[in-house]
């Protein structure tokens, strides 16, 4: 997102739905296969990336890493590193498709891959060719890597009585 204030909701995700989706992302893409291998879209779509990488039995696994956050802000856009080809018989995975910044960076560079993420936000929904989960665009995923488990009050201490 561009612009912290336009969040308006947060979506918490904790491992096991991560996995869970991730998983079910590979069942749908199993029809859409068979493929060469993964290109993970770094650092997001490490993770989803070996889960399906499993589901799907693929062993290649290379990397596009991409810059474009900072903590909540989507700054500049960096290649930090690409790969060659143009994509032919290759998955895409990355974790969510947000504004759409990255995914078309990544599909000038590989335009004959099959891009899957596991969330989609509705600016970037149609640059992926499949997802699980569609979220509103002022929706902010909290990723299990990006979280920890903490104490917090009882509600009812942060409500007060007439």
């Amino acid at each position: 997102m561009s612009d912290t204030s336009a969040i308006a909701k947060t979506f918490p995700v904790s491992w096991w739905e991560l996995h869970r989706d991730a998983k079910a992302l590979a069942w749908r893409l199993i029809s859409e296969g068979p493929f060469k291998g993964i290109v993970a879209i770094t650092r997001g779509g490490l993770v989803p990336a070996a889960i399906i990488a499993r589901e799907l039995d693929l062993r290649l696994i290379d990397t596009v890493c991409i810059a474009s956050y900072d903590d909540m802000e989507q700054g500049n856009l960096a290649v930090l590193k690409s790969v060659e080809g143009n994509g032919e018989g290759y998955l895409i995975v990355d974790d969510l498709v947000d504004t759409g910044k990255t995914a078309r960076a990544v599909r000038e560079m590989l335009p004959e891959a099959h891009f899957a993420t596991i969330y989609a936000k509705p600016a970037g929904r149609p640059l992926v060719d499949s997802f699980i989960t569609e979220v509103s665009q002022d929706t902010w995923i909290l990723f299990p890597w990006d979280t920890e488990m903490q104490a917090v009050p009882p509600l009812a201490r942060g409500h007060h009585r007439a």
